[in-house]
């Protein structure tokens, strides 16, 4: 799996689309706003969000987007895929050299290591992310604030 900018890019605009969605669509000039992206940039992430159906976009006056399901049906690792492809960490030589020899060595490694990130990532949903946020900000005295404001206390179980 291939942890890039772009990747860590949808994730925020997710988040912050999962934190700011509850009232209507929000737009990307909001999230633009609110997060320090380009516009064009989320212009772009939110084509391939879309195309995998994790966000769904309202048009006219008033638009903006949603996302495509319920927080805690979209994994961090949903959206990675979403905006990156996978990449292929070695490769091999058809005439493979002692250097290509001792890369091949360590192919188990980094196909290991990829498959643990992506186990990882896929443990984690967007709900997850928005109640770590709000139990940070709870220990400091403003997330039961935030919380009665996203409706979240009403979902808890």
């Amino acid at each position: 799996m291939r942890l890039s900018t772009k990747g860590r890019y949808a994730v925020t605009a997710m988040l912050d689309l999962a934190l700011n969605g509850n009232d209507g669509p929000v737009t990307l000039a909001d999230i633009s706003e609110n997060q320090g992206i380009s516009l064009s940039y989320l212009e772009q992430l939110f084509a391939s969000l879309r195309a995998k159906g994790l966000v769904r976009g309202v048009r006219g006056p008033g638009g903006g987007y949603y996302l495509g399901r319920a927080a805690d049906e979209i994994s961090v690792a949903d959206v990675i895929c979403a905006v990156d492809e996978w990449v292929e960490l070695t490769r091999c030589n058809p005439r493979p050299s002692s250097a290509d020899i001792q890369r091949a060595m360590t192919h188990s490694l980094w196909d290991d290591l990829s498959q643990q990130i992506y186990i990882f990532l896929t443990d984690i949903s967007l709900e997850d992310l928005v109640r770590r946020g709000l139990e940070r900000e709870d220990r400091g005295g403003k997330g039961a604030k935030v919380a009665n404001l996203l409706g979240l206390n009403d979902q808890a179980a």
